[in-house]
């Protein structure tokens, strides 16, 4: 069956995630025609906590007092989510969900994505927003497409302050024991409050000595990881065996924390993978955030990078660029972009690997 041809946009953008939104939230200010493609429907989707810099909407979109703009500071995954898929919305950007691109290429005039349903849109430019396991970095980086695991996970979890004894601080706190690192952060509640007691707090458990049952489930195969490592692959003796540990090692209030979400089995084993780019453009096409890069989370630097991307891209294709050199354009943004976050991921390769010592260490 041949392929149901779409209209044509200015930009096409595989992925709609935060890169994705942050991208187009940033092109629409010249004006652009923007079709973003994403593979879910955002019903399941999670994440750890984000530093939100003050103006962020505004920094993207050129434009003062946004409606519903992001409040500054920590803020949760879907919180900050909800926020930039608003402002595209409003701005005119068009969101295709559950449309998961196989196959990606360029033509003379124009660059094209092919979706699993045989849908085929093409675009003036398109641009990789799709994440670790990008496939349009396939096209822009042939000789090195994958992302790499980085030897340890992080234990994710989400509680309910009201549903706890235990009292949080208002900031993040990072504390270090024996092999493991963890990361708590109290976030508003799902209202928007941020009124102690009535708070979400989140943790992430840096652990370097569970990669067995990453591998035993299939999440990690060799160097490449494949997906995260939900409840339902975990047996109980492990939940009793992290139990165990986070008696041991961790203080409370965040203890209490762990042990809420463990006694739910409300858990996430995150694999952590890194990348470091040798390309962000190829012709036509392009790459930002995890798609072009890949940092450990222990930075905390990752959505800011993401950010900076989609306004450097922004800077250089501008109409004029569009009409007349979408190429020089986005070899410019690689010029440009291509060593400041080759620093970032090796500074964040250096902390993992500093991490997975010290815990083998720990553990020896």
């Amino acid at each position: 069956m041949a392929p149901s041809v779409q209209p044509m946009a200015d930009v096409v953008i595989v992925g709609a995630s935060l890169a994705g939104l942050m991208t187009a939230l940033a092109l629409s200010r010249h004006g652009f025609s923007i079709t973003l493609l994403e593979r879910s429907n955002d019903t399941d989707r999670t994440g750890a906590a984000l530093q939100v810099g003050h103006g962020l909407l505004e920094q993207l979109t050129g434009r003062r007092h946004m409606p519903g703009a992001l409040v500054a500071g920590v803020q949760s995954w879907q919180a900050v989510y909800r926020g930039l898929r608003g402002a595209a919305e409003e701005a005119g950007v068009n969101i295709l969900q559950q449309a998961p691109v196989l196959e990606v290429g360029e033509g003379d005039d124009h660059a094209w994505a092919r979706t699993a349903d045989g849908r085929r849109f093409a675009g003036t430019i398109m641009v990789g927003a799709d994440g670790y396991q990008s496939v349009v970095r396939r096209n822009v980086n042939p000789q090195s497409p994958d992302a790499i695991f980085a030897n340890y996970l992080a234990w994710v979890g989400f509680a309910e302050e009201a549903a706890l004894v235990a009292r949080f601080p208002p900031h993040l706190e990072f504390l270090e024991a024996g092999p493991y690192l963890l990361l708590g952060f109290p976030l508003s509640a799902a209202d928007g409050t941020s009124a102690p007691g009535r708070r979400r707090v989140g943790w992430a458990w840096y652990d370097a000595g569970h990669n067995a049952i990453l591998r035993q489930t299939g999440a990690v195969e060799g160097d490449l990881v494949r997906r995260s490592l939900r409840p339902g692959d975990m047996p109980e003796d492990l939940f009793d065996e992290l139990a165990r540990l986070a008696r041991r090692h961790w203080p409370s209030p965040w203890r209490e924390a762990i042990l809420e979400c463990i006694a739910r089995n409300a858990v996430l084993g995150t694999p952590v993978v890194e990348y470091v780019p040798d390309r962000l453009a190829r012709g036509r096409l392009c790459l930002v955030g995890d798609a072009a890069h890949v940092t450990t989370p222990m930075t905390g630097n990752g959505f800011a990078t993401a950010a900076d991307d989609a306004l450097s891209l922004a800077g250089f294709l501008d109409d004029h660029a569009l009409r007349h050199d979408p190429v020089a354009a986005l070899a410019a943004y690689e010029a440009a972009r291509l060593q400041p976050v080759r620093r970032v991921v090796e500074a964040g390769k250096r902390l993992s690997r500093d991490f997975v010592h010290a815990a083998r260490s720990a553990s020896a």
